[in-house]
């Protein structure tokens, strides 16, 4: 009469990563989930979800995602398909790329800046990159 289909259990736990304080990571991160980022990372991240840094994390390296919070502090080169958040607390130094781009007051944003329509997504299957072009 019912007859549902068990979920797998990354799906009952919202697939989001995270990374808490005081952890150091070197090396680089792929991801299709969401990821929230308190500790540091020295190397690259790509995801196809939302990345957020908080106020106590850190990331040396390159980015690409679809969309990224960052209260905390980044230096490197940036590609959001979508929306970047900046908050009044955020230090970004680097390159900058954007569908959509938002800074609060007080962050330090000391970055070159480009704001793309037809950003490409980057989609990652099985730790390799295809590309798609977003046309809006």
């Amino acid at each position: 009469m019912f007859n549902r289909k068990a979920k797998p259990y990354t799906e009952l736990l919202g697939k989001t990563n995270r990374i808490v304080e005081g952890t150091v990571i070197k090396g680089d991160i792929i991801s299709t989930a969401d990821f929230r980022l308190d500790g540091e990372l020295i190397g690259n991240f790509q995801s196809t979800g939302k990345l957020v840094i908080g106020p106590s994390g850190s990331i040396i390296g390159d980015i690409i995602c679809n969309n990224a919070d960052i209260e905390g502090k980044f230096n490197g080169n940036i590609q959001v398909s979508e929306v970047l958040n900046v908050k009044s607390k955020a230090s970004i130094h680097g390159e900058v790329t954007v569908g959509k781009l938002s800074v609060e007051p007080g962050a330090d944003f000391s970055a070159s800046c480009v704001m793309k329509i037809n950003v490409k997504n980057l989609y990652i299957t099985d730790g390799q990159e295809t590309e798609q072009k977003k046309t809006s």
